[in-house]
């Protein structure tokens, strides 16, 4: 999306959330996860010598201000107010029982010294950085072991200045994994809301063993070239729910994780109960992905009034030999595309190994996927279904599917197929043998 395109979008936003606040009693929300909690106690970033002039380095005072409210609790927490203003800082850690606030005009941006950034271990569940090995940089904004935590605000900006580590990425000077711009690990009961996220450095949203989180009214965004700067990954976690949110990145908008072959399968915690819904964005890779690290398993998604524009795979479920790992229970529903290259692509040949250690036997199972409810139009191959020879995928149901291509009302290049079994019924173009001549097709009828 061009910058024009991403001013009139931010223009617009502002309504765009009232209009989601005005018919909140008639759509699902996420509200019944977390609640939103009200401060009794409330302070300033400016109370610890804070100065929002942009050029001012605010680390110290986020980091006192973050410390007081860990060691002067107040009953019902403390929130931590950003005024309007550019305040640049270093990364920071949360705590629990505290909500980050930020006024309409602020921006909390980080420095770029990237020299000073903290190393800290690489995930259990991925046994290295996940780009390279040893240990990684640490987010951003960052969470371990906190609960009760709420980051969101009158729509200001959270810039992580991710050109400087896009850059040592592409020349290969990297020595450790760039820095998402939040992540938040062993944690539990999160909101974040009403925030814009730009330029993150790698993944910009990371929960990772984490319950009970809610991400809404959210803009994400990052040039269309920026490498690796998914939008949302949920990462084995559970009871997550996405909504009402616009993303708009170099690599997938929302991709939910589960562990990286060996490590994922020995950690063993999937990611269950994962709730996606009105989303609107834009990137080169998949709209809606899950994987392609899915070695803890992913059970019980549901992605649905999905629309996706200038999109390289509309739905992506991708995984790998030596993965092992099941995904199970995905239903994607209510999906609009424009101008994409393939509107749904399932394969177990996606994504590479952290190291030789993996298990080529581990095969991945994959069983009840159900995608129904898509219009596409301006996409040149329908899709692409290719399971494993020995771990074949099974119940892949698609249920009132029309994909066009280009010019509009033709038909899109169809399907490519193979070691998949399921059903299909009201598909266009017609769909590939393997879900025609399904012999057990009663899981996929009533699925429109």
């Amino acid at each position: 999306m061009n910058r024009l395109l991403q001013s009139l979008f931010l223009c617009f936003l502002p309504f765009t959330l009232l209009l989601n606040w005005a018919y909140a009693g008639n759509l699902p929300t996420c509200s019944g996860i977390v609640r939103m909690r009200h401060r009794p106690d409330v302070i300033s970033i400016t109370e610890f010598g804070g100065v929002g002039d942009g050029r001012t380095v605010n680390t110290a005072a986020f980091r006192s201000a973050i410390y007081r409210i860990q060691h002067l609790r107040s009953r019902g927490g403390t929130l931590l107010y950003i005024p309007p203003g550019v305040w640049l800082t270093g990364p920071f850690n949360l705590t629990s029982y505290m909500t980050l606030y930020l006024a309409r005009d602020a921006v909390i941006r980080a420095t770029q010294d990237t020299w000073s950034w903290p190393l800290i271990e690489p995930l259990p569940s991925y046994g290295r950085g996940r780009e390279r090995p040893g240990g990684r940089y640490m987010s951003f904004i960052h969470g371990d072991g906190i609960h009760d935590v709420v980051i969101t605000g009158e729509n200001g900006t959270i810039d992580g200045q991710g050109e400087i580590w896009w850059n040592m990425w592409r020349q290969g000077t990297l020595k450790y994994t760039r820095p998402n711009l939040i992540e938040l690990m062993h944690s539990k009961n999160i909101i974040i809301s009403n925030v814009i996220f730009k330029n993150s450095p790698f993944w910009n949203i990371h929960p990772v063993y984490c319950s009970n989180v809610v991400l809404r009214y959210l803009t994400i965004l990052a040039p269309y070239d920026s490498p690796n700067t998914d939008g949302i990954d949920p990462d084995s976690s559970s009871n997550v729910c996405i909504e009402d949110s616009y993303i708009a990145t170099g690599d997938d908008l929302v991709a939910v994780k589960s562990g990286w072959d060996e490590y994922g399968i020995a950690y063993g915690r999937p990611s269950n109960g994962i709730t996606i819904r009105r989303l609107t964005g834009s990137t080169p890779f998949a709209g809606i992905a899950v994987g392609s690290e899915t070695s803890g398993g992913v059970m019980n998604v549901v992605a649905e009034h999905v629309n996706l524009f200038n999109t390289g795979v509309g739905i992506h479920l991708k995984t790998n030999i030596g993965r092992g790992g099941v995904i199970k229970n995905i239903t994607v529903s209510d999906i609009y595309m424009d101008k994409v290259r393939k509107g749904i692509k399932i394969a177990g040949d996606v994504g590479d190994h952290p190291d030789n250690g993996y298990n080529p036997n581990a095969l991945p199972r994959v069983d009840g996927v159900t995608l129904k409810n898509i219009w596409g139009v301006n996409v040149q191959l329908a899709g692409s279904l290719q399971g494993l020879r020995g771990s074949p995928f099974t119940r892949i149901c698609l249920s009132n599917v029309n994909l066009s291509g280009t010019p509009l009302g033709a038909s899109a290049v169809s399907w490519k197929c193979g070691d998949i079994s399921g059903a299909a019924q009201l598909v266009h173009p017609s769909p590939c043998q393997e879900l025609i001549s399904s012999q057990s097709t009663s899981f996929c009828y009533g699925a429109v």
